[in-house]
């Protein structure tokens, strides 16, 4: 099996879930969707944040005038439902069936036509960033893949590629440390330390250094706290390495 992890950052008003989490900065939204058939997708979406936030995102849902997930920018007429499944003070629940029509495009409907059936897609979004990990069989043309989703896309979003690689599984899922950082957040981490991001007190904002860095604020901002669980699971399986040794005795 094959892993393709790549990013959209949205520009403001093509995104109707990505206005609302930008509007909402410590809102989240984590997904699973697979095909049921070549047409028709399913979807669940974990939000996460305040009762504010959780309005936006649940109306952002359920009142667009075409699916959330949809490259398209105008109805393309469709067929979706979106479900409640449970809602409390700081979580919202929802569960969607899309049916898309000839003029529709998504991401699992682009990956399907290139890279074949049984994809598994698990996305992460925050504010106008939204992360796509991709579980497939290896075989398809993945070039064509972000050929046809790099056109779908058009202006609406810039296009980071994060990692392509074979999977790594245990019985505890995806070893998430054992994953070096990508160019990009190793670039973003690199300059925060050497232009005093993280002294104390910070000789850099995230702004200026996005600034310099020629990337919107959101992106950088994400690059960061990336590299930042990365590092901090990282250190914190080492000391379990060290730990275990002695935990046997």
């Amino acid at each position: 099996m094959r892993e393709l992890v790549f990013a959209l950052e949205y520009e403001p008003g093509c995104n109707r879930v990505a206005d609302a989490l930008a509007d909402h900065p410590d809102a989240r939204v984590r997904s699973l969707s697979l095909h049921a058939t070549a047409e028709q997708l399913w979807r669940v979406d974990h939000a996460t944040g305040t009762p504010d936030a959780l309005d936006a995102i649940e109306d952002a849902f359920l009142t667009t005038d075409y699916y959330a997930d949809c490259l398209a920018t105008e109805d393309c007429n469709a067929t979706q439902t979106t479900n409640v499944l449970d809602r409390t003070d700081d979580t919202l629940v929802l569960y969607s069936d899309w049916e898309r029509t000839p003029t529709c495009a998504s991401v699992p409907h682009i990956a399907r036509d290139y890279l074949g059936d049984g994809v598994l897609f698990e996305t992460r979004h925050e504010g106008r960033h939204y992360t796509w990990r991709l579980i497939h069989s290896g075989e398809g043309d993945v070039a064509a893949f972000f050929d046809a989703l790099e056109a779908a896309v058009g202006d609406c979003a810039q296009m980071e590629m994060l990692r392509a690689a074979d999977t790594t599984t245990s019985a505890g899922g995806v070893d998430e440390t054992q994953r070096d950082l990508s160019p990009e957040q190793e670039a973003a981490l690199r300059a925060a330390v050497e232009h005093g991001y993280y002294e104390s007190p910070r000789e850099v904002d995230v702004g200026e250094l996005a600034e310099h860095l020629g990337v919107p604020r959101s992106t950088l901002t994400y690059r960061l706290r990336r590299a930042e669980e990365h590092l901090a699971k990282q250190h914190v399986a080492g000391e379990r390495v060290l730990e275990e040794p002695s935990a046997t005795r």
